[in-house]
């Protein structure tokens, strides 16, 4: 698949204003999918306090998606608030966000990665199947909640 042309990506705040507005359309997204209680977020600062990473993509300046990954445990980190605008899907950005992502994480010192999506984002599970991911037991906040499926893959 031809990644979208001009695509850049950033390393930025996850309180930005463009990170913020990408952050409010996800959770749209997910609250027409799921109940209130399936939908994981995390506060911007932890990736500040954490030591994670907060990545936009941008196509002529303009910001199309997003991702972050923070620490979970020694060298694991974990990918969360993966979003593509819905008029970019379908052109490899999604697939493009999850490579930067991983190299923030090895950047990072993670050796594994970990990731929830939900059961109702057959793309989302296809694209982590097609990028080398495992799907794992539930953890940490997901455990219980029957609407997550949770994958993991390793980063050396």
């Amino acid at each position: 698949m031809q990644v979208a042309e001009g695509l850049l990506f950033a390393v930025e705040d996850a309180n930005s204003p463009e990170a913020q507005s990408l952050i409010a359309r996800l959770d749209a997204d997910l609250h027409s999918r799921y109940p209130a209680l399936a939908i994981h977020g995390f506060h911007p600062d932890e990736i500040a306090e954490s030591k994670g990473a907060f990545v936009i993509a941008r196509i002529g300046g303009a910001a199309i998606g997003c991702g972050a990954v923070r620490p979970l445990e020694p060298g694991v980190g974990e990918i969360k608030r993966m979003y593509v605008e819905p008029q970019m899907r379908g052109k490899g950005v999604a697939r493009a966000i999850l490579r930067k992502l991983e190299e923030a994480g090895r950047n990072l010192g993670f050796n594994v990665i970990r990731l929830e999506t939900g059961t109702l984002q057959p793309e989302a599970i296809r694209l982590y199947e097609t990028s080398g991911y495992s799907q794992i037991p539930r953890f940490g906040e997901y455990a219980d909640d029957p609407y997550s499926v949770c994958f993991e893959k390793r980063l050396v």
